[in-house]
């Protein structure tokens, strides 16, 4: 969908004449009763409002105050900002009818549609994910060039933990035991939670998503779905979509479902890793590849990358346990280097055909904001093309060998991320000033807390 600032006052009268029509209609031959109104938060959770569909149909959408970007992922609030308005003023949530869905977790008939949000002069709210997202893919556009992408996201499934101060436990599989081995790529351990996946997959089919591969990963219960690729927007939004199905099908079964990148000690983290291709706008040729080589724009998307990554790690690992994923040799990369078909390394290069010419982005936990990660991703192979950047040569060895290039913690990438001027400029340096503020302030919360750790090793020894 384009963006509905482009339009003037009559066309986009027209535009929203034709949507609010198609979801009338929609509503009405589904016999919806309510519909949920989400906006994407800095997070990835849903805001927004539950409406009886009737009213919902009278209005087409929703006000809700623009300082909704301003809370933290504990419900904190951030003060002092002069970047925000501070009359706290209503932004009007547009409706995508892209992404209108009957929620199949909930007996009443539920609708839920995904609103950008826009200002009253119909400019897009530049703090909102999805408006971002769209403003990155403006800038490919521009250029000719259709990013595709197709995420790969990993998650844990636990028992229900009542207590924070105690570890996860694992849930129980089919066979009545605690299920607590590593076992990758394991059927028969995929096959002890076949309920709680057929759940998933019954309601990805309902919410429409592109689903594909499932596997079993590293992790004792650690579970893999891969999506198709496809355009980017419509993959963040069945990204967003999808976490909240999997925690929906889980619960049914009393169960837990988490993508926090790192839920358990000594076990491996949960990536959201991203595979990006490049098409022509005109012919859709896919444009890293030069008759089977790789193109100048590959190397200098993967260029870009390399360079731009390691300041916008606050993106691809936004929270405070976000780093604790990256350690050497436990499959999570290190560094920025890149090779073919190489699983050590920051941006691998799987071997393809030219149709298929492709690089994965290894970087992002599965913690991610999906509208954040593929912008801040594509934003910095876009700087490598319009920069002319070359990359370092392809690795053929491990790069758990070479040195580690990317922020230890978030304090670090949010000063990385606020030094980088490219990235500032790219993004808007009124969107940095208001993550960077509400991430801050993440942190400071979190270096509040006294550790089990700290009590026990240092109350009586230091």
């Amino acid at each position: 969908m384009l963006p509905f600032s482009i339009f003037n006052r009559a066309e986009r009268k027209i535009f929203m004449s034709e949507t609010n029509e198609y979801i009338r209609d929609w509503i009405e031959s589904h016999d919806i009763s309510e519909v949920e109104c989400l906006i994407p938060d800095l997070t990835g959770n849903a805001r927004g409002k539950i409406v009886p569909a009737s009213k919902y149909c009278k209005e087409y959408g929703m006000r809700i105050p623009e300082v909704i970007f301003t809370q933290t992922v504990t419900g904190e609030w951030t003060e002092g900002s002069d970047v925000v308005n501070p009359v706290e003023i209503d932004m009007f949530g547009v409706p995508d009818k892209s992404t209108i869905r009957k929620l199949p977790w909930i007996e009443e008939p539920t609708a839920q549609i995904i609103h950008d949000c826009n200002y009253r002069s119909g400019e897009p709210v530049d703090l909102a994910p999805r408006s971002l997202l769209k403003h990155v893919l403006s800038l490919y556009q521009a250029e000719g060039l259709v990013p595709i992408i197709a995420p790969e996201l990993e998650f844990y499934l636990t028992k229900p933990n009542p207590d924070p101060d105690l570890p996860l436990e694992q849930p129980m599989g089919r066979s009545g035991r605690r299920y607590n081995a590593r076992q990758a790529y394991s059927i028969d351990s995929v096959n002890q939670f076949d309920p709680v996946l057929d759940d998933v997959y019954d309601f990805c089919e309902v919410l429409e998503l592109d689903v594909d591969t499932l596997i079993h990963e590293s992790g004792p219960a650690q579970m893999e779905i891969n999506f198709l690729h496809g355009e980017v927007l419509q993959l963040a939004d069945q990204v967003f979509m999808f976490k909240r199905a999997v925690r929906e099908a889980a619960m049914r079964h009393d169960i837990c479902a988490t993508f926090m990148a790192k839920p358990l000690a000594g076990e491996p983290g949960s990536s959201m890793h991203i595979h990006q291709s490049m098409l022509s706008l005109d012919d859709k040729r896919n444009v890293f590849d030069d008759h089977g080589k790789p193109s100048d724009i590959f190397l200098q998307f993967i260029a870009g990358q390399q360079t731009y990554l390691p300041p916008a790690m606050a993106f691809l690992a936004p929270n405070v346990n976000s780093y604790r994923r990256f350690a050497r040799f436990e499959s999570a990369p290190i560094n920025t280097e890149w090779g073919y078909d190489n699983r050590t390394v920051g941006l691998r290069v799987p071997f393809s055909d030219s149709a298929n010419m492709r690089v994965e982005n290894r970087l992002a936990g599965a913690d991610a904001n999906p509208y954040l990660a593929f912008a801040a991703s594509l934003a910095c192979g876009y700087l490598g093309i319009k920069q002319g950047l070359s990359p370092r040569d392809p690795l053929e060895k491990s790069a758990y060998d070479l040195q580690q290039n990317l922020p230890r913690t978030l304090e670090e990438a949010l000063q990385s991320l606020s030094d980088c001027k490219p990235l500032v400029d790219l993004l808007g340096e009124r969107f940095i000033a208001v993550y960077t503020d509400v991430k801050q302030l993440e942190y400071e919360t979190f270096f509040q807390v006294i550790s089990s750790w700290e009590r026990e090793h240092l109350l009586s020894n230091v």
